[in-house]
């Protein structure tokens, strides 16, 4: 199923590329559009999880660099089945975490410095063992490339509003208003593409096989309790527009305390409650 979101997401980002291309130069721009929307296509699929590690300046850690992290990411990763992933860690006072690859043979995990601070070793191994669920149902595939489609999208939609609010010289209306237009519609086509490409039943199964995973079921309701306390009412991440093209990757949304229309637009995550409560649950089960 995921296969079949990224085939369509993929889609859509070139229909919506060639349609501007149309709009601002004719057949010219939709040929041109359509060259650089499959250039696009195939390095957002061999290079996604790179672009997402590179806009957070994670730093690959190795066993040597940081054994704790390390060796509790080897152990989940052994218990599961999976490939050894790579492990990052983002320097931020944020406590959050994400996984990405295209499949669980590229996988990664990163971490934020502030969730190593925020979190004890057992809410840690809750959160990691998460995200490594996230790889092993191949769910990082179709979040990598949503994010990095946003990217590009928000980026457009910034020229756009350029071009809108400067125009040609010669134009005596002082703007575009095809170019405006496009950028009111761009922003939130953005965020719906992101939210239509993640499926929030994905976090559900996540915290159930990361708590399978790990054995501490509580551990993980405790740690998403943290993390989402911190999100509403803690320091907001250093860049907004940055984390709202991969708001959905993070265990917790980490502008859970952003009440824009555009934040609120789409809901990335089931509520916090709700998952925790699940998660209690899952714990009578196990016990």
């Amino acid at each position: 199923m995921n296969n079949v979101k990224t085939v369509v997401l993929l889609a859509l980002m070139t229909g919506l590329l060639m349609v501007i291309g149309q709009l601002v130069a004719g057949k010219t721009g939709l040929l041109t559009m359509f060259i650089i929307s499959m250039g696009m296509n195939l390095f957002s699929y061999w290079n996604s999880d790179k672009i997402v590690l590179s806009m957070y300046n994670a730093r690959q850690v190795s066993a040597t660099d940081n054994p704790d992290l390390y060796n509790m990411v080897a152990g989940l990763a052994k218990r599961g089945n999976l490939p050894m992933p790579k492990v990052y860690i983002i320097d931020s006072k944020v406590p959050n975490a994400f996984a990405t690859g295209r499949n669980p043979e590229h996988g990664a995990v990163a971490v934020t410095t502030g969730i190593m601070e925020l979190l004890t070793d057992d809410e840690i191994e809750g959160v990691l063992a998460h995200e490594l669920t996230h790889i092993k149902h191949r769910d990082t595939l179709i979040s990598t490339i949503a994010a990095s489609i946003a990217g590009v999208i928000t980026m457009i939609a910034n020229m756009m509003q350029f071009f809108a609010i400067f125009g040609r010289s010669d134009d005596r209306e002082g703007g575009n208003p095809i170019a405006m237009l496009a950028t009111i519609i761009l922003a939130p086509i953005a965020a719906a593409l992101i939210q239509m490409a993640i499926s929030r039943s994905r976090e559900y199964l996540a915290d159930e096989g990361g708590a399978e995973m790990s054995s501490k079921p509580l551990s993980l309701a405790s740690a998403l309790g943290k993390i989402d306390y911190y999100s509403k009412y803690g320091a907001l991440p250093t860049s907004e527009a940055q984390v709202g093209t991969t708001a959905h990757m993070f265990i917790i949304n980490p502008l859970s305390n952003v009440k824009d229309f555009t934040s609120s637009l789409f809901s990335t995550h089931p509520s916090t409650a709700s998952r925790i409560e699940k998660l209690k649950e899952l714990a009578a089960r196990m016990r």
